[in-house]
């Protein structure tokens, strides 16, 4: 579904370089539910930034599902973002001026969907979510564990392909976060292809496959389950 040939990204000022990432050889199968590891500063966030068409590489090539995208301008990218990738970071990303509803429902107008098919879409992942009655609450009424449900509803209001986590427990307690992985594992169970980013090994564990980073390398590759490619 994803693939990189030699990606690299290298930040740049009057003074000094920084290599993020040195050719990185990297894909996804669809359905596939990778983990992505390495110590602060190693590119993990980098390469997902790419994956997610919000930056773009300094060198190598980039395909999504099957499209070489590499050179695409912010309008193309932004284009091919919507209703393809969704995103579920450590901080939620919510509004605080709207409600849960409405934070859920913002992706779709993004879309231009008719409000009636929106409240449809909506209100099924509220309850799908089991978070239909905080519909009305602001993200500052919830706690941590419902905050990061939302997030998740919203990043998949659009159906997406492919799913990207950043650090999506790191803001949890233990509790919440084995809540929002049981979550993440349902989502993949149902076809869902989703990459993470993670500190944790325990849940990194419950991918298919971990991809070590180090120094903008990949270090190592381990199987963790047994992964049957989709289509």
């Amino acid at each position: 579904m994803i693939r990189t040939e030699n990606l690299s990204k290298i930040f740049r000022t009057e003074i000094v370089e920084t290599t993020a990432l040195n050719k990185i050889n990297f894909g996804v199968s669809k359905g596939e539910f990778v983990a992505i590891m390495g110590p602060s500063g190693c590119g993990k966030s980098t390469l997902l930034n790419i994956l997610g068409l919000l930056d773009s590489p300094t060198s190598g090539r980039y395909f999504f599902d099957g499209i070489e995208v590499t050179g695409f301008s912010e309008s193309q990218r932004t284009k091919l973002r919507k209703g393809n990738i969704g995103f579920v970071f450590q901080s939620f990303n919510l509004i605080d001026e709207l409600t849960v509803y409405e934070n859920i429902e913002l992706p779709l107008i993004a879309m231009n969907i008719p409000g009636s098919k929106r409240r449809d879409r909506v209100e099924q992942i509220l309850e799908s979510m089991r978070i239909g009655h905080r519909r009305k609450h602001f993200p500052k009424q919830l706690s941590g564990g419902q905050q990061q449900r939302v997030a998740v509803a919203r990043a998949l209001i659009t159906k997406p392909k492919l799913i990207l986590a950043d650090e999506p427990t790191g803001n949890l307690d233990s509790t919440n976060g084995e809540q929002v992985m049981q979550l993440l594992e349902q989502l993949n169970a149902d076809g869902t292809t989703i990459v993470m980013v993670t500190h944790s090994l325990s849940h990194a564990d419950r991918a298919h496959r971990i991809v070590n980073l180090f120094d903008g390398y990949i270090v190592t590759e381990r199987i963790e389950k047994a992964f049957y490619p989709v289509g």
